[in-house]
Order: C-alpha cells, then sequence, then structure tokens
C-alpha cells in the first residue's frame, strides 16, 4: 500500500468517533499559513478547470481578446499533458502567457493522501477546501478502467445502506472539483487521451447524488467527454441517481450519456424506508421517467443497481417483483434487455444495521433472474480493503445536518452496548 500526503493542505482526517487518527499529522498552524498564501494569491483569478469547451471559448475571445483556437490549445495542455503551470505552455505566446497568469489559474484538488488496494482499485482523498475532503477511486478489469467520482461533499439524501450518508452534507462541488479528480487519477495513471488510454470510463458514482448538483456536473461530463479533454465516448460516462425524476428529464435534453438508477428495492415501502427520496418520487413515477430516457434515442439501455442485503431484499418474492419491474421496463421501451440489472452485494461499514447475504442467498436471488431469461452480473468487490467497495466513500464532511452526530452517538452507544 503506498500513501502519499500533502503537508500543504490543513485537513484533519477524522474517525468515526470524530477523532484525529494517530497516522494523521496535525500542524494547523503552519497549514493555516500555507493555504492562506496559496489562496491570496490566487483571489480574484478564474480558475479555467471550471471551464468546458463553449465556456472557455468565450473567456478567451470576450475577456481576454483573443482567439478561440487558443482555448483549444490550452484545453489540450491540461487535460492531456495535466499542465497547471502557463509557463509551461510554449506554444503560446509570450504576451497571451502574461496575460494567462495575471487573470487566471489552473487549481487542480490537492492529493491529502491516496492508497492502492492489493487487487489494484486505488482510492484518493482530495481536499475541497479547508475543511472537507471527498473521496475518488480507480478500478481496473481486463483491459478497462473506471474512475468512480464524487459529486457533492457528503450528500443530503440519506439512504440508509450508505456510508457517505452517515457524514451529512455539506455543499455542492464545482465544475473544477469534479473534473479535477478525473485528471488527478489520469496524471497519477499516465493516461494519453487518444493513445494510452489507461481511464476508459467514468462512473457518477461516488460521494453525492449527482442530479443534485445538475449544471456544475453536466459541465464536468462534457470535458470527459470532449475530445480536447478526456475523448471518453458518451456511453463511457455514466451518470447515477437515486431517482430526481425532473432533472432525469431534463438531463435526456442537455447530455448524452447512460443512465444508472440505484433501485434496490420493487416495492415502495421498502424502497422508501432504505432510500426517503422514494417518498417524494415513488417507483410508478420513477421508471416512467427512466422509460423517457431510454425512448430518447433508439437501441438506449438503462441500467439498475440493486444492493443485496441480508433478510431486506434478498428473498424471493424481492426477487419475482424486480423481474416484473423490470420486463414491464423492456416492454414499453418495446426492446429485450433495455432494461439491465447489476446485483451488489451489500459493502458493511461501521455503524450500519445491515448485513452482506451469504454467497448462496447472492447465487439464489441471482437465479431466479436468470430463469427469467435475465443477465444479472453480480459486482465483484473491489477495493473493500482500502474501504473503496460501492457504498464505502467517505470523506471528509464538515456536515451542515445532524447526521454525522447522530451517526457517532450510535456508534459510541453500539460500543458501550459491546463492552457491557
Amino acid at each position: 500500500m503506498t500513501e502519499a500526503r500533502n503537508p500543504a493542505i490543513e485537513i484533519a482526517l477524522l474517525g468515526d468517533d470524530g477523532a484525529a487518527p494517530a497516522s494523521a499529522p496535525v500542524n494547523a498552524g503552519v497549514e493555516d499559513r500555507v493555504a492562506a498564501a496559496a489562496a491570496s494569491a490566487d483571489a480574484g483569478k478564474t480558475n479555467i478547470f471550471d471551464f468546458d469547451r463553449a465556456r472557455l471559448e468565450r473567456f478567451f475571445e470576450e475577456d481576454l481578446g483573443e482567439k478561440k483556437f487558443r482555448a483549444h490549445q490550452v484545453m489540450k495542455w491540461i487535460h492531456h499533458r495535466y499542465a497547471t503551470d502557463f509557463a509551461d505552455m510554449t506554444d503560446l505566446g509570450k504576451a497571451l502567457r502574461a496575460k494567462l497568469e495575471e487573470r487566471a489559474v489552473v487549481r487542480a484538488p490537492q492529493v491529502v493522501f491516496d492508497k492502492a488496494s492489493t487487487d489494484g482499485t486505488h482510492k484518493w482523498l482530495l481536499g475541497m477546501d479547508a475543511k472537507n475532503a471527498i473521496e475518488t477511486v480507480y478500478i481496473p478489469d481486463k483491459g478497462r478502467g473506471t474512475l468512480c467520482v464524487s459529486s457533492q461533499v457528503g450528500c443530503a439524501l440519506n439512504c440508509g445502506f450508505c456510508s457517505t450518508a452517515t457524514q451529512g452534507f455539506n455543499r455542492n462541488l464545482s465544475t473544477a472539483e469534479i473534473i479535477g479528480q478525473v485528471w488527478v487519477a489520469a496524471r497519477h495513471l499516465g493516461n494519453v487521451p487518444h493513445q494510452q488510454r489507461r481511464l476508459t470510463n467514468v462512473v457518477m458514482m461516488g460521494m453525492g447524488e449527482p442530479l443534485a448538483n445538475f449544471d456544475n456536473v453536466v459541465r464536468a461530463m462534457s470535458i470527459m467527454r470532449d475530445d480536447l479533454g478526456y475523448g471518453l465516448a458518451n456511453k463511457r460516462v455514466t451518470l447515477s441517481t437515486a431517482g430526481m425524476v425532473p432533472q432525469i428529464d431534463r438531463l435526456a435534453q442537455e447530455s448524452d450519456v447512460s443512465l444508472a438508477v440505484s433501485l434496490h428495492a420493487p416495492f415502495d415501502e421498502l424502497r422508501t424506508r432504505l432510500m426517503p427520496i422514494n417518498k417524494k418520487y415513488p417507483l410508478a413515477e420513477l421508471m416512467d421517467a427512466c422509460v423517457r430516457y431510454a425512448l430518447r434515442k433508439k437501441g438506449e439501455s438503462v441500467t439498475f443497481e440493486y444492493t443485496l442485503m441480508q433478510g431486506v431484499n434478498d428473498q424471493p418474492e424481492h426477487a419475482r417483483a424486480l423481474i416484473g419491474l423490470l420486463r414491464d421496463f423492456d416492454r414499453r421501451v418495446q426492446m429485450k434487455g433495455a432494461a439491465k440489472i447489476n446485483l451488489i452485494p451489500f459493502n458493511p461499514f461501521p455503524g450500519t444495521g445491515f448485513q452482506r447475504p451469504s454467497d448462496e442467498a447472492i447465487r439464489a436471488f441471482q437465479k431466479h433472474l436468470n430463469n427469467a431469461g435475465m443477465i444479472a452480473p453480480v459486482r465483484r468487490t473491489r477495493g473493500d480493503d482500502i474501504d473503496a467497495a460501492c457504498g464505502q466513500l467517505k470523506g471528509q464532511v464538515m456536515d451542515r445536518t445532524r447526521r454525522s452526530a447522530e451517526h457517532r452517538k450510535r456508534l459510541h452507544a453500539a460500543g458501550a452496548g459491546d463492552a457491557a
């Protein structure tokens, strides 16, 4: 396992009990001064990471009085060659470089630390500001490399089986903070778009609900798919949502990426208990929106994610109801296999009340779907030795809700009970 820390960031990494672990160096005075100096130097400057191609072209033409092809050159320097210093952009004239130094900055997220798993998975903790950090995970597998990207600091949706939910919510990430995750990983991997592609897929399945941060996420996904950015095909960028129905419809109009839906239950009562958002957008409304999304383009499918929890949603009656839901989706879209299903064994985290089903129970549930003619792969758990598996992502959140405090209280109560 490798671990690299950036001393120029002032985040204190907290354990589940709210205390800083022994491995987290705290030198707040020095770090405060370094962070303050960096912020002062960049004050009033435009972070170019925030711009997709269209906005960067406008910035060059309207703010800098330059030709828009110069914006294209800068995009390539940033996203293909990983340059953050305008002085290194040698095909720009000295006058333009000086102008950029005065008006703009290329500010990537700070790497607080990174960890490598024994299975090749890699996790980064990235500092977003003085008090908040998020996690990003790279998963290599048989000729493809998938990056799991976060969209918020924490999450406001409070799904009961997700570790991120226990930390509460602070804020949305900016476009720069979202695409910056891709930049950090791509640079680390030595990714060269269109040549040496180590990063082949991006999934918006990290911390947060992407559709609750719609504009910034859509802009970041545009850079991911731009040839001047990371050059990913539309189908290789996937947005995963808990089911924000109006935003699914808006996404169909404003972007062209793959859609994944966190389903996790085939009954409204159970899904509402697991995912409070279901009370606002129940299954019938959610499935209607998914049908509309699939129908916007011939041959389009939607992936449904289903986390299996022991004794909660893994019984034969759940499998039968799920089959009915997916068959109805296929019928309405008029395409067999339009509904794809991924089965995800629950990944435990401290303080959870849920358990992973046995391997036999997982196979039995899968067999029900297979017997109904459905392909239902069970997602292989990756990175669980570094808490990077699905549902385990947990950065550092300065919580604006009471959920993190309530979770710590439950952990303390459980610890006291164990001791007794």
